[in-house]
């Protein structure tokens, strides 16, 4: 450590060892700077300022030696050494001297020549090892040291110096230290008195800045007490600061101010005091590793206390889900204080219901809390909430009670089911859900398979949603039977028939008993189906269908059912005599494809012109049309005749050209199947002594094959020895294979004809 005084004294000590160095100088000695290595032997160095910059070595003799590295521009009141680098301050500027080289490698000449340099000394400081910042009057600037190219040495150093940033501030330098990449300044300011109205001295400033190259930008600023500001000068302050530690030491006549980078405790404290509790929950939650004054929780309660005290009673309800998480004694006791200030609907919504659980007196509190005042908002904890959350025979008889009071409340009287259902008491809450035609009543039947407490509500449920009601029985046949479901329904046959259509569309067998009891259902309540019944049952007796449909003159269904029985003539008359629809007439006599039919069906409409129309129309693919035509009384006027004629023509031509085509097409197919025959009778056959003679079964191949011999062999690929065969005659010329000819002719035929 170095230390020197105005009356000329220096001291360099050691803080750790006995070395130390005494002289008096016959000048005042302004600054000293030691060598940062000065433990080091071979740097046992420091300088000292005053009118000349003295660099004093100690030598082999453990003497100090002193020279003199500069002198004549006034006194030296600032000296910075880092590493090969000494910088000082003088009257005229600021100088940098490389200690490898013994150069002088830059002069920055102060920029306001006006403030004397006494009462404004300059600021130096060094960011590393080879970037100054100099502050003087209010001007910065941040240089920059730098290797010179070979090429541009010469006589010149081989380092220069670049300024790099250069700005003015509103106030006057003191002091200057480095923080990262940005700039603290200690501010000397004067500002204008109120009650005066003369310049004064004010409280001087921190402030950190970000140094930009021709500008900078405020950070934060903060104003400094220390005793008697309002006597100090500019020169009066000073900045220091520990490297390594962001320590940062504030010098004044009277006080000594330890400044600090603030860490997060210092800033939820901050946010604290501002009220500004999400930010600090959030700053805590960020930083829980590194704070160490505050706990989450505790922020947390704060927070909800602020928002209770407030009035924002949602907020601080819901904020409790992230702040108390599963702490069962916190939660209990902030439901208690929501009680206690008239608030538990709002916690309900986000109270526990799962990990942790909290004792059940707390959700019986809120959910008397609801019963008392909101029906509906009670219904609705009920239906989220687990039952296992309290005393469910506690809830229920509460609800009893204030059914006595209003029995017809429909929210209550769900409720209730809701409650017996969780209490396993389904028959119950079945009644209460019938009662009330509920959407669930179904849902609940099948999830607690209570099939035999419904056996007797059958008609409820089907008035209730016969549609449910039925798939439901349907699909339980195992557990409702048929005959229960039909016996239930008996006095109310409308239900009945909804049943039985539903049965009779799943399965045409299953309820075939109950067929002739559906003839007159769908005759009373579903005639639009009564005639697809008929023509999908096979178990309705035809007579009782008919005699109903005759009763409630049902042509339709009539009809089909004289077909049905067989007695088509009949039923071609009605459809003429009652419907008067010839079309439905042809299309009756087309289906049935009876000659007797359309005779019946000529001759009763011969005397009847738009009849003769619809038969000239759609007669011609079943019937000559020649026959109804000789029919046609001479003269008699018929609509549409001539459209009728060309339209039996075109038939007729139709008729002929698709006959035509399938003769092409039958032409065309055979005479490939002849080309096809004619090429596979054609190949070669292979003989050989394995082949037979068909006829007298031994080979067809003689052993001694040096004698002569022949061999019939057919299309068809049966073989003979030729004196087998039969002799030609002149009846039949041509020799036939035996095997095929027996084959087509009968069984003894080629034995026959061998015979023959």
């Amino acid at each position: 450590m170095g230390v020197c005084s105005e009356d000329g004294k220096v001291q360099v000590f050691g803080l750790y060892s006995g070395e130390e160095f005494h002289e008096t100088f016959d000048c005042p000695i302004k600054i000293v700077a030691v060598h940062p290595q000065f433990v080091r032997s071979h740097c046992k160095q420091f300088v000292t300022g005053g009118k000349k910059l003295l660099l004093y070595e100690k030598t082999w003799m453990n003497r100090w030696k002193p020279s003199v590295l500069h002198e004549g521009e006034g006194n030296i009141r600032n000296v910075k050494w880092r590493g090969h680098l000494i910088a000082w301050a003088n009257n005229m500027g600021v100088k940098i001297l490389d200690m490898i080289s013994k150069q002088r490698i830059t002069n920055v000449p102060r920029d306001d020549v006006s403030l004397r340099p006494d009462m404004y000394p300059c600021s130096l400081c060094w960011k590393d090892n080879l970037t100054l910042i100099i502050g003087w009057g209010n001007s910065v600037k941040i240089c920059s040291v730098k290797e010179r190219h070979a090429s541009e040495m010469r006589d010149l150093p081989s380092r220069y110096v670049e300024i790099v940033s250069q700005f003015d501030t509103e106030f006057y330098i003191s002091g200057l230290a480095p923080l990262c990449d940005q700039l603290v300044m200690l501010s000397y300011v004067k500002e204008i008195s109120e009650k005066t109205e003369m310049e004064c001295c004010a409280r001087p400033r921190l402030d950190i800045i970000q140094p930009f190259p021709e500008s900078c930008e405020e950070i934060s600023s903060d104003a400094l007490t220390v005793r008697g500001f309002q006597e100090n000068e500019c020169r009066d302050y000073q900045l220091e600061y520990s490297e390594g530690e962001s320590l940062f030491y504030i010098i004044s006549p009277r006080d000594v101010v330890v400044a600090k980078e603030r860490d997060q405790d210092d800033h939820i404290d901050w946010l604290l005091e501002k009220k500004k509790y999400e930010e600090a929950l959030m700053a805590a939650e960020i930083s829980q590793k590194t704070i160490k004054r505050h706990k989450i929780l505790d922020i947390g309660l704060a927070y909800i206390n602020h928002l209770m005290e407030k009035g924002d009673y949602d907020l601080a309800a819901r904020k409790c889900q992230k702040i108390l998480g599963k702490n069962t004694e916190l939660w209990e006791f902030e439901v208690h204080k929501f009680k206690e200030i008239g608030q538990l609907k709002a916690i309900s919504r986000y109270l526990p219901r799962r990990d942790p659980i909290l004792k059940p007196l707390i959700y019986e509190m809120v959910l008397h809390e609801f019963l008392e005042s909101d029906y509906e908002g009670f219904a609705t904890l009920i239906k989220e909430w687990p039952g296992n959350l309290y005393n469910n025979t506690i809830i229920v008889q509460a609800v009893v009670d204030h059914l006595k009071k209003d029995p017809q409340n429909r929210t209550l009287l769900r409720t209730l089911a809701e409650l017996y259902t969780y209490d396993q008491r389904y028959g119950k809450a079945l009644e209460i859900y019938l009662t009330l035609r509920h959407k669930d009543v179904f849902q609940l039947i099948h999830k607690h398979n209570l099939f035999s407490s419904i056996r007797d509500k059958i008609v409820l449920l089907m008035d209730f949603d016969s549609e449910k009601a039925v798939d439901m029985l349907l699909d339980n046949e195992d557990k409702i039977s048929i005959d229960k479901v039909v016996e239930e329904l008996e006095n109310r046959p409308e239900l009945q028939h909804v049943y039985l259509h539903k049965l009779f569309k799943r399965d045409h067998h299953k309820g075939q008993k109950y067929h002739e009891k559906q003839i007159s259902l769908y005759a009373e309540y579903d005639r639009a189906n009564l005639l697809p019944f008929l023509r999908d049952s096979t178990h309705c007796p035809l007579e009782k269908a008919l005699e109903i449909c005759q009763q409630r003159n049902f042509v339709e269904e009539t009809v089909y059912l004289l077909s049905r029985m067989g007695n088509s003539r009949s039923a071609l008359k009605m459809i003429m005599e009652e419907l008067h629809d010839v079309d439905k007439a042809i299309e009756f006599a087309k289906e049935q494809d009876d000659g007797e039919l359309w005779e019946d069906l000529i001759l009763y409409s011969i005397d009847k012109p738009p009849f003769i129309t619809g038969l000239l129309n759609n007669i011609g693919t079943h019937v000559d049309p020649i026959l109804l035509i000789h029919r046609i009384k001479e003269g008699m006027e018929i609509p549409n005749l001539r459209d009728s004629l060309v339209k039996i023509l075109q038939d007729y031509n139709l008729q002929i050209l698709l006959r035509e085509g399938c003769k092409k097409i039958l032409v065309a197919d055979s005479l490939s199947l002849l080309k096809k025959m004619h090429r596979t009778q054609m190949r070669g056959v292979l003989v050989d002594e394995e082949n037979i003679c068909e006829f007298c079964l031994s080979p067809i191949l003689p052993t001694d094959v040096s004698k002569s011999f022949s061999v019939t062999v057919f299309h068809c690929r049966h073989m003979f020895h030729k004196e087998c065969l039969p002799v030609p005659s002149i009846m039949s010329p041509v020799q036939f294979c035996n095997i095929c000819s027996a084959k087509h002719r009968g069984p003894g035929s080629a034995i026959l004809e061998m015979k023959k």
